[in-house]
């Protein structure tokens, strides 16, 4: 049975259980039985286009009246001929119909296909953008806390130095008078024995 317009437009496909969408042997078949229908049209038409110009190249030597009576016997053959034409290129509607309707099916699936693959396209760029402001945060927050750690770590070691600087201060400070009070202790120890008489001394 030649596949028409309206096999197309009301094709119904058994959907497939367990899952969304139809069974893809069934589409594959079907997509199958529309190359063949249309190809056959194609064939058709050139055929139909083959023939209106043999009748049209037949119809142009009739033109002249003035010719001899064999050349007018001749015309009629070329119009018997090419009658049917007519009557065939007004059947050529109904292959015409079919390849509408199969474009039409063509340009439909073609179009989801596409609105299919856009939204698959935004959703990947939605989660790609997702999971690169996750990057982007994680590492900010990283970078914050090395930041506050090493902070940290400064001010400990400056609190350190300034320590170490006062107890050096202070060590000074204590050693200096350390020696100063041993040597005034030299000083008086020095001045008293040079002070005391010689009969101290048991001479």
């Amino acid at each position: 049975m030649a596949l028409t317009p309206d096999d197309v437009v009301t094709k119904q496909f058994q959907h497939v259980r367990f899952k969304d969408g139809f069974d893809p042997d069934e589409v594959d078949d079907f997509l199958d039985e529309i190359v063949v229908e249309w190809r056959k049209a194609l064939e058709e038409n050139a055929e139909l286009k083959t023939k209106l110009a043999a009748y049209e190249s037949g119809e142009t030597p009739a033109a002249p009246a003035a010719e001899a009576p064999a050349v007018v016997d001749e015309v009629p053959a070329p119009v018997v001929a090419a009658a049917p034409a007519p009557v065939s290129e007004a059947s050529a509607g109904g292959p015409t119909t079919a390849t509408a309707g199969i474009i039409e099916l063509a340009q439909r699936l073609h179009d989801e296909h596409v609105a299919e693959g856009e939204a698959k396209k935004s959703q990947l760029i939605s989660e790609a953008q997702a999971e690169v402001d996750r990057i982007r945060a994680d590492a900010q927050a990283k970078e914050r806390e090395e930041s506050a750690r090493l902070e940290r770590e400064r001010n400990t070691l400056e609190a350190r130095i300034t320590e170490l600087r006062n107890f050096e201060r202070d060590y000074r400070t204590q050693l200096r008078g350390y020696i100063e009070g041993q040597l005034r202790d030299l000083d008086e120890k020095s001045a008293s024995t040079d002070s005391t008489p010689v009969s101290a001394i048991g001479l």
